[in-house]
């Protein structure tokens, strides 16, 4: 078994041919143990250069209004007035404690699309 660790896109794409190749091996076979660590050198080459950034938080609101056929008037009794409504949908206004729980209950929409990671407050 030659495995090294991914330090490059050229590593990375060789990488994801062979787990292609593997895929499917039986547990417990060397194909198989290749193909577990295989795809935890993948995993980690990944999270380092190919992350993928949550949604900003009103996206993922207006995404979900789209998917479950809301309006504006629908999101009043989650997050107050249609005032206040208009404000969280044109980025005037961030989300509370309050708002984001109730988002989170309501709509489904995971608390990691609510939350702004720290450093991107307005």
């Amino acid at each position: 078994m030659n495995i090294h660790p991914i330090k490059s896109e050229n590593d990375y794409e060789e990488a994801l041919a062979e787990v292609e190749k593997l895929w499917g091996s039986e547990e417990g076979t060397e194909a198989g143990d290749k193909l577990d660590i295989l795809l935890v050198l993948v995993e980690d080459y990944e999270d380092k250069h190919h992350a993928i950034d949550p949604p900003d938080p009103v996206e993922a609101i207006k995404f979900r209004m789209e998917q479950m056929n809301l309006s504006r008037k629908d999101l009043e009794k989650m997050i107050g007035s249609r005032g206040r409504v208009s404000e969280i949908l044109n980025h005037r206004r961030g989300l509370s404690l309050n708002m984001i729980r109730s988002l989170h209950s309501n709509l489904h929409i995971p608390l990691e699309s609510l939350i702004k990671p720290q450093g991107q407050y307005t």
